[in-house]
């Protein structure tokens, strides 16, 4: 979050006081998880103020991209090995800081917008995210470990891009659409949106999104956290209570 936040400050005075300012929003800053959710649409929308009101000319519009990230994690990744038929766990790798959630939307390819040095400070892309794998590790490792878990995440509808995804009108609105799956995980969101003018940074803005549980998943997910032994017993007498029952009805019919 704090990460976020000095993109969106420093982006601006990086391009002195006339540089233009961006206004975002989305759709829903608060999006709840029932157990019906099957997944919902997240729209990011806003304008571009540029200073007097006139947008610069040139050959080359400004690009707009968009990125919503969940909350980091840490993740211990692991390849499987075939030994004497069986599958078993060899290699792992452990990463101290992962977005759990990671979409971004943009108005062209990215790697069209801004070079690879500027995708790799803002993290705009995949091959771009900066996952602090644990340390002792050859560059070689950290490659293909980093390739396996994003094209897991990618596989699980977690990890996402959408280039050419993001509508520009009139060069001062945008929009653009970005799928929350059914497995989102819960907790504090932020969607960042980048204004970019050959090849440059020029603005950045941050929106919160809230994801979280309701209902009876709410009430489970609090009570094992906030009562854990007590949570424990329960299921443990819940699973005697359903064997015991299944196999009384089993003996009757």
């Amino acid at each position: 979050m704090k990460r976020a936040l000095a993109i969106a400050c420093l982006a601006p005075l990086a391009m002195g006081a006339a540089a233009p300012v961006l206004v975002p929003d989305v759709s829903s800053r608060d999006i709840r998880i029932a157990y019906s959710f099957t997944g919902a649409e997240l729209l990011l929308f806003g304008t571009i103020l540029y200073p007097g009101g006139r947008v610069p000319q040139g050959d080359r519009p400004a690009d707009i991209v968009v990125v919503v990230r969940g909350p980091p994690e840490s993740i211990v990744v692991r390849e499987k090995e075939k030994v004497a038929g069986i599958w078993v766990n060899a290699d792992r790798m452990r990463y101290r800081s992962a977005p759990s959630f990671y979409a971004i939307a943009s108005s062209r390819p990215v790697d069209r917008i801004v070079d690879d040095r500027t995708r790799a400070i803002y993290e705009l892309g995949l091959d771009s995210l900066q996952l602090s794998p644990a340390a002792g590790t050859s560059a070689r490792e950290q490659a293909r470990f980093g390739q396996g878990f994003v094209d897991l995440r990618r596989r699980a509808g977690l990890y996402r891009e959408s280039p050419a995804a993001v509508e520009i009108t009139d060069d001062v609105l945008y929009r653009a659409a970005i799928t929350i799956p059914a497995r989102v995980p819960v907790g504090r969101f932020t969607a960042e949106t980048f204004l970019i003018r050959d090849g440059r940074v020029l603005a950045a803005a941050v929106r919160e999104i809230d994801i979280r549980k309701s209902g009876f998943e709410r009430f489970v997910a609090m009570a094992a956290e906030d009562a854990s032994i007590l949570y424990g017993l329960v299921a443990v007498i819940l699973s005697i209570g359903f064997g015991w029952a299944a196999g009384a009805l089993w003996r009757r019919f």
